[in-house]
């Protein structure tokens, strides 16, 4: 298969992609990298590994069935669809308001206009609402693509260049944290490596959403591959931004700031130290189209899922459904960004701890509805991916319960 053909046949796994590679990636790997250097990596890789296969039954589940997860969630009891709306309703506005101030705090340092970070962030969701309102589905499909690609282009030279110019030597000894400060950090890191769990139910509606534009039926063996290549990018990248904290900042007396604007300054600071001052408009421009390209995927994705959620609830339906959840999304955004807009740092920490204690909520329901009968035999996960999804759930359910005690 050509290149361009086979980036015009993935879809939903870039989606994935661009929606992980925001906070979790240019936020909290980098941090875990200056703060930590190499001693989490086994937490970036644990979490990688053991989140991996609910994030696959999303769009396997879709592939096999023609439905969404949602629709599965209803076959396994209207309680079960219920709490997940409830879930998804507590939990879509501080995800937005975390990957927003972000993207604020970037739009800040690019374009140099000092009008509020709440502003910004208005600013920022009417763009995006409109780009969805014109482009719908097809303008994040085809967007993505190029927006990952340039990512990483930029982060493979930076890191290239950061191994070659340090002179020290690496500590590659793991560490496990036992200080408040680090355990918190740990269980934030955790929740959105490579991203929240919620991700599986929009992977399954942005499956759904692939056939429409290119009238053709996705099969499961491709739905997983298009995953798999989304999934393997993030963790590439995700390692990728662990090594350029660690090598720039690690030691260096330097700790990353809780405000969206001076952190949006050190970030591009990483990249400026190593590939030099004359690129830094570059870099300034991939960073906030990244953060831009996961704000625009939250807001298309969690109207989405609210909308289908309601539906199969209260089985009532309209076309408008989508943008009453897409308007007050971004209300409840600006309002929650009124009173923490200059403490992006504790925002993004409770978004993080929140997806992680929902996150074995999602891995159950997801391994029973693609290993029980609603999933046709041949589409079911084998023996290697259900030992793996009970060891996942263990290890997030033993993480959630010693952090609870632990807090």
């Amino acid at each position: 298969m050509k290149p361009t053909s086979l980036l015009r046949s993935l879809g939903p796994g870039l989606l994935f992609a661009g929606a992980a590679v925001g906070v979790s990636h240019l936020v909290q790997s980098t941090r875990a990298g200056a703060d930590f250097g190499f001693s989490l990596l086994w937490a970036l890789l644990l979490a990688n590994l053991f989140k991996y296969p609910f994030f696959q039954f999303g769009p396997r589940y879709a592939a096999a069935t023609g439905e969404t997860l949602l629709d599965g969630y209803k076959k396994l009891g209207k309680g079960v669809l219920l709490a997940s709306y409830i879930v998804s309703f507590m939990t879509m506005f501080i995800i937005q308001a975390a990957v927003t101030i972000v993207t604020a705090g970037l739009a800040v340092r690019l374009f140099g206009l000092k009008i509020g970070m709440e502003n910004w962030a208005l600013l920022i969701t009417i763009a995006c609402i409109l780009m969805l309102l014109i482009g719908k589905y097809a303008l994040l499909d085809k967007m993505m693509k190029y927006i990952i690609i340039v990512l990483t282009v930029c982060t493979i030279v930076a890191v290239t260049i950061a191994l070659f110019k340090t002179t020290d030597t690496f500590d590659v000894t793991q560490v496990f944290p036992t200080e408040p400060i680090g355990v918190t950090f740990l269980i934030a890191f955790l929740g959105w490596m490579p991203a929240p769990l919620d991700i599986s139910v929009w992977q399954s509606i942005w499956s759904l959403e692939k056939e429409k534009t290119t009238f053709q039926k996705i099969v499961p063996k491709q739905a997983i591959f298009d995953f798999n290549v989304g999934y393997i990018g993030t963790i590439f990248l995700a390692i990728c931004f662990l090594m350029l904290g660690a090598l720039v900042m690690h030691n260096s007396g330097e700790s990353f700031s809780d405000s969206g604007g001076v952190f949006a300054k050190q970030l591009i600071e990483l990249y400026t130290i190593n590939l030099g001052d004359y690129a830094y408009i570059f870099i300034a421009i991939a960073a906030f189209t990244t953060m831009f390209s996961t704000t625009i995927t939250t807001l298309d994705a969690s109207p989405r899922t609210m909308t289908r959620a309601h539906h199969l609830l209260f089985e009532k339906t309209s076309k408008l459904s989508y943008w009453f959840w897409m308007i007050l999304l971004g209300l409840g955004t600006y309002i929650i960004l009124r009173f923490f807009k200059d403490n992006m740092g504790f925002m993004v920490k409770i978004a993080t701890i929140v997806s992680f204690l929902t996150a074995p909520f999602y891995a159950i329901l997801n391994y029973l509805l693609i290993s029980g009968k609603y999933t046709p035999a041949e589409h079911r996960p084998g023996i290697l991916l259900r030992i793996l999804s009970i060891t996942g759930i263990v290890f997030l359910l033993g993480f959630s319960g010693w952090f609870l005690l632990n807090s």
